[in-house]
């Protein structure tokens, strides 16, 4: 790839990245603060500012990488996670599945804008290929992290819902145990094609039929 081309890749996903993190990792705060816990909120993590959300590994350098060695065929990033006391929360075992719904339902939130936005470029006549493809891009990272958030194994945050969701007893002591290898244990998944073809590849279709749903009377509006 020349020069030219990585660094006009690179602008085009800065922006949809940068505000996936920053708005998935500040939601979790936000309504752990507003369900008593206000650990992220003393820190500062409860802000918009994507400084301090950024990973300088997981972030910049490993999605850079993987963009480059893979030549676009595969990207993985994370942010720094938002600090959470679920012992804090008004009520932690239901609580908790708010808060780890946060950061999904913040990225569904976010593609539905930018796919608003693309519904307004195109209304409006503006076809600069920088533009849509970053529109589109949007759409399409916000689908993917929250997707792949959602799968249900910790720490993502899926794992978290799941947590929730099961009665106190082996199940919850089996989660707490696999949670220290299950950042590993989701990598090899992916890796084996796993998560892409039966849990991501699947939700960002019905993410992206909702959104056109959503969306399909202003469409008609429009038109």
């Amino acid at each position: 790839m020349d020069p030219f081309s990585l660094i006009q890749t690179v602008l085009i996903y800065a922006v949809p990245v940068l505000f996936a993190i920053t708005l998935h990792e500040a939601a979790h705060g936000y309504i752990a603060r507003h369900l008593g816990d206000d650990t992220a909120w003393t820190l500062g993590r409860v802000t918009l500012n994507p400084l301090r959300h950024i990973d300088p590994i997981g972030t910049i350098l490993i999605p850079l990488a993987l963009y480059v060695v893979t030549h676009g065929a595969f990207l993985f990033g994370y942010a720094k996670p938002v600090p959470v006391n679920f012992r804090r929360l008004r009520n932690p075992k239901r609580d908790m599945i708010w808060v780890a719904l946060a950061g999904p339902a913040s990225n569904f939130v976010q593609a539905l804008l930018w796919a608003l936005l693309l519904v307004l470029l195109i209304a409006l006549g503006v076809e600069t290929p920088f533009f849509r493809d970053m529109v589109r891009t949007g759409i399409t990272v916000n689908l993917v992290v929250c997707a792949f958030n959602l799968f249900p194994l910790p720490p993502l945050d899926g794992g978290r819902i799941l947590a929730g969701l099961l009665p106190p007893g082996q199940a919850q002591v089996t989660l707490a145990r696999i949670e220290p290898y299950g950042f590993y244990i989701v990598m090899v998944l992916v890796m084996l094609g796993i998560i892409g073809d039966w849990w991501l590849n699947p939700l960002i279709q019905i993410g992206g039929a909702l959104i056109k749903l959503l969306l399909s009377p202003l469409i008609a509006l429009l038109h």
